[in-house]
């Protein structure tokens, strides 16, 4: 029987005060988060980390001191296990995770994928959309780690794949017929933004977002009225737009509720219930917005664990390489995940 180790890979976040500041120095220290030389980006993200993390110890404290991500991908990783039990009896499949900033790092699971044994492995991010400072970064930091056996395939992305685009427009419609179908409510599909010099350097996460933003909007005609925005801006470069915070005034302004769904984000953590639940929904009270209606992140909704053991299975009957789930292909220019590009 053939042993399939898949590897799901995500952000990572603090267990507990202590590992707030080492989590945030692994994040700023990241050349694909500050790109300057080691020289500088090292005390610089010591610089970062030491100032910030009063601040961000107080938002984690808000969710009980830590991060709930490791414990949301652990389900996940429970759920795709029992998925592809079911769907393939055949193999003997293992799901692994690899944290990019905080712990598990990805060579403690290299040692515990090398151990399982694998004859094939599946790379799989747990970022639908493909970006230079999520994605590549993770895949890189595994291909530093590994050294084990195995036949490796990588899914670079996933954005419009059909059981993803169901399973959110599922949690649209949910809280909003919970809420009584307000008629005056605008959906604002809000994700992580960038800054701008990172998508004209020909990262496609802006245009995989307005993908999946778009494929879900059209299973959810009971709400026309739709827009993309971005959150979680930080420092003095140019971030691509709107910001959410833009949308809550603009919502304000036009009388019109809002319903936010975190379209980049599959798990809850600090962006979606600290920025989204707290930051954003004071901001809207102030604004007089209402309805502030939020969708939850997908978690181990259904159709999106069927989504990604489906993944797994069609990357079993590639030779290798890495690819996206489906027919996508990013628009010309866009092609810094290395495929080949629509117009290219």
């Amino acid at each position: 029987m053939s042993r399939v180790a898949v590897v799901l890979f995500n952000l990572g976040g603090p267990d507990g005060p202590e590992a707030v500041r080492p989590f945030l120095y692994n994040l700023f220290k990241d050349p694909a988060i500050i790109s300057v030389p080691a020289l500088l980006r090292y005390p610089l993200a010591a610089l970062i980390s030491s100032r910030r993390e009063a601040s961000a110890q107080a938002n984690y404290n808000i969710m009980g001191g830590a991060s709930p991500l490791l414990p949301e991908t652990r389900a996940q990783a429970d759920a795709l296990d029992a998925a592809l039990a079911s769907a393939r009896p055949d193999l003997t499949v293992k799901s692994f995770i690899a944290m990019r900033y905080w712990k598990p790092f990805a060579d403690q699971t290299a040692q515990e994928v090398a151990a399982f044994a694998p004859d094939e492995i599946v790379l799989l991010p747990l970022y639908p959309q493909f970006s230079t400072t999520t994605t590549a970064s993770s895949l890189a930091d595994w291909a530093k780690a590994y050294k084990g056996p195995g036949r490796t395939r990588t899914v670079c992305c996933y954005p419009t794949a059909q059981g993803l685009i169901a399973a959110h427009a599922e949690k649209i419609r949910e809280t909003w017929i919970a809420a009584g179908r307000p008629a005056k409510v605008r959906l604002l599909f809000s994700a992580h933004g960038l800054p701008e010099k990172v998508i004209s350097g020909g990262d496609p996460y802006q245009a995989q977002i307005e993908a999946t933003a778009a494929a879900v909007a059209a299973l959810v005609p009971e709400l026309t009225d739709w827009r993309v925005c971005y959150q979680s801006r930080v420092g003095p470069m140019k971030w691509i737009g709107p910001s959410t915070v833009d949308e809550i005034h603009v919502a304000g302004e036009q009388g019109v509720g809002l319903l936010i769904t975190p379209i980049a984000f599959v798990s809850e953590h600090i962006e979606t219930l600290v920025e989204l639940d707290h930051e954003y929904a004071e901001l809207a009270v102030q604004q007089g917005v209402a309805p502030y209606l939020r969708a939850p992140a997908l978690g181990v909704e259904q159709g999106f664990i069927d989504t990604l053991a489906a993944t797994v299975i069609s990357s079993l009957a590639r030779d290798s390489g890495a690819a996206p789930e489906g027919a996508w292909l990013c628009p010309s220019g866009y092609g810094k995940c290395g495929r080949s590009t629509k117009g290219a």
